[in-house]
């Protein structure tokens, strides 16, 4: 699906048309067309064009078909781009998509998502206490090795949009399950991971060479320059190992203080930081007794290796 920019330009026809999302007149002038079954839809605005966009991306065109035959509620007054696609997912003719009745001849729903973001048993923890809580979801589980999670809820109590914002809330994101977006994200996330599992070997074999001298030379007083010289290159070297490599941990670290919890991230960012920071001071000082940007390296790589092959 292709949007159009933004620009204004001359009008396509003298006569008003209707907008293809909320069925307003398009003013003239205005041109925010979008493009829906190999059509070009117009669009009155910015708002509706987004909204536009955001239905057909998601996989979800077919809410034109199965709408009611009153119009849709304008994109005006604008409101943040994530909150808005998460509403989305509340309308009838969206949610016949992916939700389901629960099968107990009640009022309750059921849904398949995927959930990005998560990297160990203790996202599926966070997750599925935090969505448990909440007033009218029944059950929430979550499968470790798919990143798939199973929701049923009651609609009368909590719409779907709330439980997807409260997922958003705890750092992670949710949307309905789809084959194609699943391997889509699992290729996206490796392709990241793998980076920084690059980045991290290299900064490792660089660093390991250099404390393999600094070791040997340890007690050369006649060559003190140099081995300073060398303390400083490990540094440099090591700086984007936990500048980038580490950010994974760094970012479940953060997830869990903020909610109160002590996941296994947060020993792991405590020890990478104080240990670089500890090394960095000791060169600064120029003592160069307690340097280990080797040991920081090699954790940073082994423990993202070990999360990958998982």
């Amino acid at each position: 699906m292709a949007l159009a920019s933004d620009s204004q330009g001359p009008a396509s026809s003298a006569a008003h048309t209707r907008c293809f999302h909320c069925g307003l007149d398009v003013p003239d002038g205005a041109r925010y067309p979008v493009t829906f079954e190999g059509r070009e839809e117009p669009t009155c605005c910015p708002g509706c064009q987004a909204v536009a966009g955001a239905i057909i991306e998601h996989g979800l065109g077919a809410y034109y078909h199965h709408r009611d035959a009153a119009p849709a509620e304008s994109g005006h007054p604008l409101i943040p781009e994530e909150l808005r696609e998460l509403e989305l997912f509340d309308h009838p003719g969206v949610q016949q998509q992916f939700v389901a009745s629960a099968g107990d001849g009640g009022n309750r729903r059921e849904a398949a998502l995927m959930l990005e973001g998560i990297t160990c048993a203790a996202c599926v923890w966070l997750n599925e206490r935090h969505v448990q809580a909440l007033p009218g979801v029944e059950s929430f589980r979550v499968n470790y090795s798919t990143h798939r999670a199973q929701v049923v809820w009651d609609p009368e109590r909590i719409a779907l949009s709330d439980i997807l914002k409260a997922i958003r809330d705890i750092g992670y994101h949710a949307h309905p399950y789809d084959p194609g977006t699943r391997e889509q994200a699992i290729a996206r996330e490796r392709g990241l991971a793998l980076r920084r599992i690059a980045v991290a070997a290299l900064g490792m074999m660089q660093v390991m060479m250099l404390a393999v001298a600094l070791w040997l030379g340890a007690e050369d007083t006649e060559h003190e320059d140099l081995l300073q010289f060398m303390r400083w290159v490990a540094a440099a070297l090591t700086t984007p190992v936990v500048l980038y490599s580490a950010i994974p941990f760094y970012q479940s670290a953060w997830r869990d203080l903020r909610h109160w919890q002590l996941g296994m991230d947060v020993p792991v960012s405590l020890a990478i930081i104080v240990t670089y920071l500890a090394s960095l001071y000791a060169v600064i000082l120029g003592t160069g007794e307690h340097v280990y940007f080797e040991s920081v390296v090699m954790f940073v790589f082994f423990l993202l290796t070990s999360r990958y092959l998982e």
